[in-house]
């Protein structure tokens, strides 16, 4: 029961059911065609026999005469289960001789043109022909106008087209072994490739992820080769990813691992309480940055390992996902000391993921707070322009230079100008998030200092 569900038992049976039912239809037209070979050759038959016999029919002494001759009958019963019937009536309808009781035509042939027609006669179809052509006697000059009827049983028609059938059965039978024998050879031939490619599939190790080659293969198995070579790219992506990950991690967390030893270390030798709690404080802040450090590694590998496949996105309004950001974010600045401002916060609608949109901002906002300083002012905006929906967030920090802003976008680079401790990966992420929208995020300089960050969503709706 296996092998039925194998593409060589799916293509041999779409292959074979359709030729089975060709030779079936055929077997059929030519069981027809034969019966009518036959009735064609048979017809010529009757045709003479009601010839001869009205040919044979003389006037003497005024009177109809028939000779029946015997040779054109028998030359009908060329079988033992094949019978013979004849009717010779006057123009009057009066019998002359044969089988009374043999039927008529239902229309009155034209003289000299046969007319054939099936009837039932003794409990079967017979065939017959009905002939009607004038009797002239030279020596007395008179005409007289006679009727022929002669019919055979269809027995020997039939069997005549079951022959026919049987030898073009064989004959099909023949042609069609040899049509299966090549059809499983071609099938055979014409899967070779598929279970090569099957063969390289299962012959790879596990460390192999070299793209399978698509030159030299048939043309029908290209979207697979293409298909597996695509699930090949995101394997391969994916673990490059979790292995940035797994070094990412590693660095990211060993300074403030180091950091968390040395101050567990001085605060065990610390005499004063004072003294005490600054360590504490010191650790608490080197522990805020390792957790914002592997969120953010969490959140950057998720996003590359999502790259490529479709983004899930719905109609958002940009200035409302900002004002619910500053919200959220208002604790923190207000605790580092941040004038947080909203500035210019029109409605603008686009599409784009709510949780990566939330994602973005938070990140804009905490690199600010981190490289601007403690103090500084924030102020974030929204505007549309040339149909495109745009985030703005501004501070009065040091900055960027424009030698730099290329590469602040890279993983653990931080700028020449940038305060405070920070992991490198907030603009990373941004430019990541906005990649995926088909976005882009442009960095410039802020009116009177600092630097205004600009990201670009080209989905806006009306």
């Amino acid at each position: 029961m296996k092998t039925r569900g194998t593409l060589r038992w799916q293509l041999t049976v779409s292959l074979l059911l359709p030729l089975l039912l060709v030779l079936v239809v055929d077997a059929v037209l030519t069981y027809h065609h034969s019966l009518q070979a036959a009735h064609a050759a048979f017809d010529r038959t009757l045709f003479t026999s009601a010839k001869s016999i009205a040919d044979g029919t003389r006037i003497r002494h005024g009177k109809l005469n028939v000779d029946l001759p015997n040779l054109s009958l028998e030359s009908l019963e060329g079988a033992a289960s094949v019978r013979v019937f004849y009717r010779v009536d006057d123009a009057s309808g009066r019998h002359l001789t044969g089988y009374r009781d043999l039927p008529p035509p239902d229309a009155v042939p034209v003289f000299y043109r046969p007319v054939y027609y099936d009837a039932a006669y003794q409990g079967e179809t017979i065939r017959l022909i009905a002939l009607r052509q004038p009797v002239h006697d030279v020596a007395s000059a008179q005409t007289r106008v006679i009727s022929v009827l002669v019919g055979e049983s269809g027995e020997m028609r039939r069997a005549f087209a079951r022959h026919m059938l049987v030898k073009t059965v064989w004959r099909q039978a023949l042609l069609g072994l040899l049509v299966i024998a090549i059809v499983l050879a071609a099938l055979h031939r014409g899967l070779q490739p598929l279970r090569a490619l099957s063969a390289e599939v299962s012959a790879r190790r596990e460390d192999d992820l070299a793209p399978f080659r698509t030159p030299g293969r048939p043309s029908e198995l290209a979207p697979l080769v293409r298909a597996l070579n695509q699930y090949v790219a995101r394997l391969r992506r994916m673990l490059a990813t979790h292995r940035r990950f797994f070094a990412d991690a590693a660095h990211q967390l060993k300074t403030p691992l180091a950091v968390l030893r040395a101050q567990v270390e001085l605060a065990e030798r610390e005499p004063e309480l004072a003294g005490m709690r600054q360590r504490l404080t010191t650790m608490r802040c080197s522990l805020e940055d390792a957790s914002r450090g592997v969120a953010q590694l969490l959140a950057l590998a998720r996003l590359e390992n999502e790259r490529g496949n479709a983004l899930p996105v719905v109609a958002l309004d940009l200035a409302e996902a900002v004002r619910q950001c500053a919200l959220e974010w208002a604790p923190v600045t207000h605790r580092r000391r941040v004038d947080l401002a909203l500035q210019d916060v029109v409605p603008v609608r686009f599409l784009g993921n709510p949780q990566l949109l939330q994602e973005l901002i938070g990140n804009l906002i905490d690199n600010a707070i981190r490289y601007a300083g403690s103090g500084c002012t924030l102020a974030l905006g929204t505007a549309s322009l040339g149909g495109q929906a745009v985030l703005i967030v501004r501070d009065n920090g040091p900055g960027i230079p424009a030698s730099e802003r290329e590469l602040v976008f890279q993983r653990f680079h931080r700028g020449s100008t940038a305060r405070g401790e920070g992991s490198g990966l907030g603009l990373a992420i941004v430019a990541e998030i906005a990649g995926q929208h088909q976005g882009r995020v442009v960095l410039g300089d802020t009116l009177g200092g600092g630097l205004t960050v600009r990201v670009y969503w080209p989905r806006l709706l009306s």
